[in-house]
Formats: C-alpha cells, sequence, structure tokens
C-alpha cells in the first residue's frame, strides 16, 4: 500500500499558527517564483532558498511561507539565524521560537524532537549561510524523525544534505524593448515614489538604466530608491558606475552581482553625513530589535554622537533604508546584510570592544531596572510588575549576546548581574536550561574582583537549573556554598530564593533533617526582614511536608497562609504557586470541587507569565480532577490541553503527567483497557528519561484492572501501553466510543440534604452500610486505607458522630446506599 505520510491535502486548511512579520509594504513581482516554491514547499521535505545577499531571500521566502501556510495545520515559524554567532545557539533559537523548554540542561534537541515528532509545520530558517554545517546536521536529524516536517530555508550556499531541493533565487526581470514594465522598474518605480519623489518616471529611460546597472537586485534597488528624493535615477546609475570602476580595481574574484551588491552598500554609506554613518556601525551592535532609549544610551557618547540629535540621525537612516520601522511600539532592526556591513565599519573604526562593552553594560542596568522595577522586595500589584517583566522578556535575545561578551571580554562582574537579573523572568516562563550555561561560563573565570554575594547568588542560580535537570549531586554542592555565603552578607530576597532551591534538593535526596534545619532557617530570616515572597515559599514547603505525613488540615492551613502572603506580595507566580499546592491538598483530602477550584484559578495567572511547563501541568491536574467529577467533557478538554502544550514544549515529564492524568480519565469512564495503555505508554516514556518505580497512582488502577481483565489481558495491554507512541495511545483513549459515553449511574447527590459531605465522603458513607473496613472501601474506590480513615474522621466531624455505626445509620437513612448501589450496579452491568 502507499505511503501517504509526507502527501499534504489540496485544499486550504483553517488559519495556521505562525509567528510571520507583517510585510512592511507591498510585495512586488516574483508571481511565477512564489507559485513555483508554494508547489515545491509542500512535495519536498527540505527546500533551500540560494543565493547572495540582498537578492531577495528573505522577503520572498516569507511570501512563499504564508501562502503555503494553509497547508500546515500545526504553524509556519520563523526563525531568524543572522544574529547568531555560535552554531550551537541554533537549537535555542528554534527553541525559542516554537516555544520548547529546556527540560534537562543541554537537552533542548530532545525537546524539540518532541514538539515536531508528529507536527505538520513549516520550518523558515532564514540566513543559515555562516552556520551551514550544523544547520545541515540539524535538519537532517529533524526530518529523520519528524515525517510531518518541512523546512524552507535561505542561504548563500546549500546545505548539501540527502533530501534537500535548492532553489536559485534569481535576480528581478530586467527591463527590455519589450518588456519596459520589468519587475525591477516596478520594485524601484514603487519604493522611489513611496520614499517622496517626484516625476521618477519621466525619465524611464534612466530608470532602466539604473535597473539594469544594479542587476535587477531587490536590496540594491530598495536603496537607491530611497535616495530618489535628493538625487535623479539618472545621476544615481552614473554615481554607481563610477562605483564599478573602483571595483574593478580591486577584487575582481567577487561575483558580479556580489560587487553590485557592495557597491550599493558602500555607495549609500558614503552618501550618509558623518553622524549618520557613527549611527550605523554603532547600531550593529544590538542583537535584533532596539528602541530609541537603548540606542542613545548605547551609542551616543557626547562628544562624536550627542543623545539630542540620535532621533533626527535614527529617522534619516530609516529614510534612507538602511534602518527599518519594526513595529508601533517604536522598535527598530536592521536587516542583516547591513548590520553585517555595519559591523565591519565598527570593526575598522577600532569602536568594536568599546561599543560592545557600553551595550553589556546598558542591558546589564536595564535588565537590573526590569528586575528592580517588578521588585521581590516590596508589596505591589501585579498590574504594576507585570510591564517589568514583559520588558525583559523582549531583551533575552540582547542579554545572549551580552553574555556572550562578558565572558570574551572576561567582565565576570557585569556578566554575573546580568545573569542574575534574568534569572527571574527565565524562571517564572518555566526556562533555566540557558542560564545553567550562562552561570557555568561566567563561574569559570577570574572571581578574584567579583563581590562574594555576587557569587553566591551566582552558584544558586547555576544550582537552580542543574536541580531542575536532574543533576542533584552538582547541585547540592552548590546550594550549600551558596547559602552559606549568602548568610555572612545582609539578608536579601536572593537568600530566601536559595534557601527554597536548597529545600528542594534536599527532600529530593532524602536529607530530610537537612532540610527541614533549611527550613527552620528560611522562615525565621522570611520573617525577621519582613519577606512575603519568601515566606510563602517556607509555606508551601511545609504544606509538602504535611502532607507527606498525611497532615491534610495541617497543609491546608499552610496553604492558605501561603495565598495569603502571596496575594500581599502581589506576584502572581506565588499565587498560582500557593493555588495548586492548595488543590493538591483538596484532592488528598477527597474534596474534589475545591480542588477545581484552586486549579482552576491558577490557570490564568500562569497564561500571563507564558509558563507553558506550569501550564500544561495545571492542565493535567484539572483533568484529573474532572475525571474525578465525573465531569467526563472537560476532563478530556483539560487532559488534550496538556497533552499539546507539553508536546510544543518539549517536556516529556509533562507528557508523562498527562498520560497519568488520561488513565484517571479512562478509569473513570470505565475503559480500563485505555487506562492501562495510558498508564503503561507513561511509564514507559518516564523510565526513558531515568525515572523509575511505578507510582501510587499507577498501582492503584492495576488492581482493579486484574481483577475485571485477567492477568493475560493486563499483561498484553501493558506490553501494548509500553511499545506505542504516546500519540497514538493518547488518540485511542480520546477518541474512544467511551469518551461520548454517559455517566453511568445519577450524579453524586450534592448540597445540605447530606449534611456538607463531599461527593467522596458520600460515597464512603454508603460503603459503610455494608460494614465494609477502610482496606475494603479503599479497594473499591482505589484509595488508600489511610486516606479512607481520614475521610471517615471528617465524616464524624461534620455530622457530629462518633462511632462508623452511626454514620452507616445515617447513610441508609438518607438513601445514600440506594443512590451509590445504583451506581454500582450500572458499572458492573457494563463490565
Amino acid at each position: 500500500m502507499e505511503d501517504k505520510r509526507n502527501e499534504f491535502p489540496d485544499h486550504l486548511g483553517p488559519m495556521t499558527p505562525h509567528n510571520l512579520p507583517a510585510e512592511p509594504n507591498r510585495f512586488v513581482g516574483r508571481t511565477r517564483d512564489v507559485a513555483e516554491l508554494g508547489a515545491l514547499v509542500r512535495r519536498h521535505r527540505v527546500v533551500t532558498l540560494s543565493g547572495v545577499g540582498g537578492i531577495g531571500k528573505t522577503r520572498l521566502s516569507l511570501r512563499v511561507a504564508a501562502r503555503a501556510a494553509p497547508w500546515f495545520a500545526e504553524g509556519v515559524w520563523l526563525v531568524e539565524l543572522g544574529r547568531i554567532g555560535d552554531p550551537e545557539l541554533i537549537v535555542n533559537e528554534m527553541a525559542e521560537v516554537l516555544g520548547v523548554r529546556d527540560e534537562i540542561p543541554g537537552r533542548l534537541l530532545d525537546g524539540l524532537r518532541v514538539r515536531l515528532r508528529e507536527a505538520r509545520a513549516l520550518i523558515l530558517l532564514d540566513n543559515c549561510e555562516h552556520l551551514v554545517e550544523r544547520c545541515a546536521q540539524l535538519v537532517a536529524d529533524l526530518i529523520a524523525e519528524c515525517p510531518w516536517l518541512r523546512f524552507l530555508l535561505t542561504s548563500r550556499e546549500p546545505l548539501r544534505i540527502p533530501g534537500e531541493l535548492v532553489w536559485r533565487v534569481p535576480p528581478l526581470e530586467l527591463p527590455d524593448e519589450h518588456h519596459p514594465d520589468a519587475e525591477s522598474v516596478l520594485l524601484f518605480v514603487e519604493r522611489a515614489a513611496a520614499a517622496g519623489a517626484r516625476e521618477v518616471t519621466a525619465s524611464m529611460d534612466d530608470v532602466v538604466r539604473l535597473c539594469r546597472a544594479l542587476d535587477g537586485l531587490p536590496l540594491a534597488l530598495e536603496l537607491a530608491a530611497a535616495r530618489t528624493r535628493l538625487l535623479s535615477p539618472g545621476r544615481i546609475a552614473d554615481r554607481i558606475g563610477n562605483r564599478f570602476g573602483l571595483l574593478t580595481s580591486g577584487d575582481r574574484t567577487a561575483p558580479p552581482r556580489q560587487r553590485t551588491l557592495l557597491a550599493t552598500v558602500e555607495w549609500s554609506h558614503d552618501l550618509l553625513q558623518p553622524k549618520e554613518r557613527v549611527l550605523l556601525r554603532r547600531l550593529s551592535v544590538f542583537a535584533g530589535l532596539f528602541d530609541l532609549g537603548l540606542a542613545e544610551r548605547v551609542c551616543a557618547d557626547g562628544g562624536i554622537l550627542r543623545k539630542v540629535e540620535l532621533l533626527d540621525l535614527l529617522s534619516g537612516l530609516v529614510d534612507k533604508s538602511l534602518v527599518l520601522h519594526h513595529d508601533a511600539g517604536g522598535r527598530y532592526r536592521l536587516l542583516e546584510t547591513i548590520r553585517h556591513y555595519a559591523a565591519e565599519r565598527l570593526a575598522e573604526a577600532g569602536e568594536d570592544a568599546r561599543l560592545r562593552d557600553r551595550h553589556l553594560r546598558v542591558i546589564c542596568e536595564e535588565m537590573e531596572r526590569c528586575y528592580e522595577g517588578g521588585s521581590l522586595d516590596r508589596r505591589m500589584p501585579w498590574s504594576e510588575r507585570f510591564p517589568h517583566f514583559v520588558r525583559g522578556r523582549g531583551l533575552l535575545d540582547d542579554c545572549r549576546i551580552a553574555v556572550d561578551w562578558a565572558v570574551a571580554s572576561r567582565d565576570p562582574v557585569l556578566g554575573l548581574r546580568l545573569a542574575r537579573a534574568a534569572l527571574a523572568i527565565l524562571a517564572v516562563r518555566g526556562d533555566l536550561g540557558e542560564s545553567v550555561g550562562w552561570h557555568e561560563r561566567l563561574l569559570a573565570l577570574d572571581l578574584s574582583a567579583v563581590p562574594g554575594d555576587l557569587i553566591a547568588v551566582a552558584k544558586g542560580g547555576l544550582a537552580y537549573g542543574l536541580e531542575v535537570g536532574d543533576e542533584l549531586a552538582r547541585a547540592e554542592e552548590l546550594i550549600v556554598q551558596a547559602v552559606e555565603e549568602q548568610k555572612r552578607h545582609p539578608y536579601t530576597h536572593w537568600l530566601g530564593i536559595t534557601y527554597g532551591v536548597a529545600l528542594t534538593v534536599f527532600f529530593r535526596t532524602g536529607q530530610s533533617e537537612r532540610a527541614l534545619r533549611y527550613l527552620e532557617e528560611l522562615e525565621a530570616a522570611a520573617i525577621a526582614h519582613d519577606d512575603p515572597f519568601n515566606l510563602a515559599t517556607a509555606r508551601i514547603a511545609q504544606l509538602n511536608l504535611a502532607l507527606f505525613r498525611g497532615q491534610v488540615r495541617y497543609a491546608r492551613r499552610r496553604g492558605e497562609e501561603a495565598l495569603e502572603l502571596a496575594r500581599e506580595s502581589g506576584h502572581h507566580w506565588t499565587m498560582a504557586r500557593a493555588l495548586t499546592h492548595l488543590g493538591a491538598v483538596a484532592e488528598a483530602d477527597g474534596d474534589l470541587e475545591a480542588a477545581m477550584t484552586h486549579h482552576t484559578a491558577a490557570l490564568p495567572l500562569l497564561e500571563d507569565m507564558d509558563n507553558r511547563v506550569e501550564l500544561a501541568r495545571i492542565h493535567a491536574k484539572i483533568g484529573r480532577v474532572a475525571a474525578g467529577l465525573r465531569d467526563h467533557a472537560a476532563a478530556r478538554r483539560h487532559v488534550a490541553a496538556a497533552l499539546a502544550l507539553s508536546r510544543q514544549s518539549g517536556q516529556r515529564r509533562g507528557i508523562v503527567r498527562a498520560l497519568m492524568a488520561l488513565a484517571a480519565l479512562a478509569q473513570a469512564q470505565d475503559d480500563l483497557e485505555g487506562a492501562v495503555l495510558a498508564a503503561a505508554a507513561g511509564t514507559a516514556l518516564r523510565e526513558s528519561i531515568g525515572q523509575y518505580g511505578t507510582p501510587g497512582r499507577v498501582q492503584r488502577l492495576l488492581a482493579p484492572a486484574r481483577a475485571r481483565l485477567g492477568e493475560g489481558r493486563l499483561a498484553l495491554l501493558w506490553s501494548r501501553g509500553r511499545e506505542g507512541s504516546p500519540e497514538d495511545v493518547a488518540a485511542r483513549v480520546l477518541d474512544s466510543d467511551f469518551a461520548v459515553a454517559p455517566p453511568s449511574g445519577p450524579p453524586a447527590p450534592t448540597g445540605s440534604r447530606y449534611g456538607g459531605l463531599t461527593r467522596r465522603e458520600q460515597e464512603i458513607a454508603a460503603l459503610l452500610t455494608r460494614g465494609l473496613s477502610n482496606r475494603m472501601i479503599g479497594l473499591e474506590l482505589v484509595i488508600s486505607p489511610a486516606t479512607v480513615a481520614k475521610h471517615v474522621a471528617n465524616i464524624m466531624e461534620k455530622l457530629g458522630f462518633t462511632s462508623r455505626a452511626q454514620i452507616a445509620v445515617w447513610a441508609a437513612g438518607h438513601g445514600l446506599d440506594t443512590e451509590h448501589g445504583a451506581a454500582r450496579e450500572a458499572d458492573a452491568e457494563r463490565a
């Protein structure tokens, strides 16, 4: 049978998610090229647009990608590589665009594989030429593992990998006697009119001569058109011709079109005022987008370039098409061709190191301003904190190149200050992997002149990322050093954060006494220094410890205190953490309505912060709780969201959590086969990332499945689940007949008629009418005997009883034995 996996439909699909920028002006010409390439990207896995810089590869690729978008249900994604110098950062850039988070530091590629394995997506890698070897390896790797994935690339040279289709981008059509209105002419005339030129068409012979002189190169035409307010097409053509004469005495080996582009860029550069040239070369230090404020602080120095004149100079560069006005938010950027040219001029002027030093300092100060603006040391509403968070998030590209320069220039003080300020944003986004690399490189420098408290915070930040990546031995050594060093300095909230990491490390490594000692120190320090943010962390740690010990009421009190402290501090991250932990307490107590309330309250808080890792976790929890409440439609919706978010962010742990929630949903739907498949798939995936052992939820699932299905059938399903892909198993459960079956039996009764008991407590009261022990009730409800005992105690307290016999008599009198007995009989009949 013919394999149809790599074919795409001939009809247009729904709107496709993408990050393609809006076209800055009208796209002119290349109608046949766009049509041909649109067909090619649907038929071929890898299409590379190749050609000299300035020939229009990027603009053409964006047009093709936008037109092809309806064929790619899971998105068309632009990954810009021009500003990247280190080949190892290609994966980071792609992960950033696709929303993949670093599950284990240094393993982002694994996350990309998870994200793209079943994705019908088109990835546009722009400007690959300086990273061509690594791009070739990465594209070949992903194409081999992701059968639906397509790549569209722009590069001055091909990747030269199997399956690559190389499409040489031609210049725009040149005019001749039969086609005086060729594409190159149309582009030049339109851009000249946009630049404010008058009567360009009155000298069409000169326009034709200029278009031919520029070989139909779009960038050269755009740069020339920007000058038509001051110079006629004829005078521009004359000057370009003179520059060609100069070039022929220089590098005769350069390709003609490359000489044309260089001539045009140099000609445009030479026509700039001296201060415009200074600004252009200095702007090349920015990673990508910048605003006027950053340009003033980095590029103006009070001597050659004054701050008060910078806006006019920047506007002039925009008018001349050397700088692009990116968006209504007042941000700008340089085309990559121009940026590389300007960077060479910066080095020639001997300003490279000085400007990069200044860029590092300014970006560090700006990130610290963002961090202080939303400071954890002060109580403030989230509405005041959030703009600082958004601003800092937008500076991460510049943070990366600034840290690179801090390492290259051996400036650990500014580098560590920058890494410290960025850590808060990366942590809230659930993206600590990159921070690990920053801290490792910076801490490897000579630290003799670095303040001890700054080193200590950096070690704590590195330990934070290592703990998230399960490198617990390294994390433990660093976190002890970090805590003890910070204790020798005046208190800051960073000590509280470091304590919080230490608690996690010590609890995870089984060092309970050490963790408790640090917990006491954290609580005392946070109270003494009026630090609600870190006191909330202490309360959440106490909640977890109490829950582990079965002290549900104490855990709930600590959770409520944590939530109140979070509201007091005004930080949504802490509020979300407190709410999700309160939800866990309510689940342990069997109060699923309260658990649902807490978990759903955390959702909008996490959405604000773009933390897809925690969003996926909370959707899985809501799905599991909804299954327990027999709201199967809501459970399916949230589990599907958890799966999608975890795959999109490349989080295998998140997929494990979603599969376990899916197992709970299948079990609630009486689909024991689906439950076993999901649990087996989740267990296999957990083991593949180094986590072994069978969780209690899985063990509680297997007992009734074994009784109902038999040992042989259970073993077969378990084997199938382990061998199947998570996506296939999820589809089997979510799309099965059970997914649309009505709940078995009537809904559990609620209201004051039943003494305020939760649904779970009503079930247990009904089972007590049969004289069952805690162990037998636990087996029937798939919960532990200890949990049954807690529920019985809660029932006694609510009803004012002192014995199980009183509960049984009361339950029979209120019809609970009949209500829940009917539901059990319906379940048995369906089985």
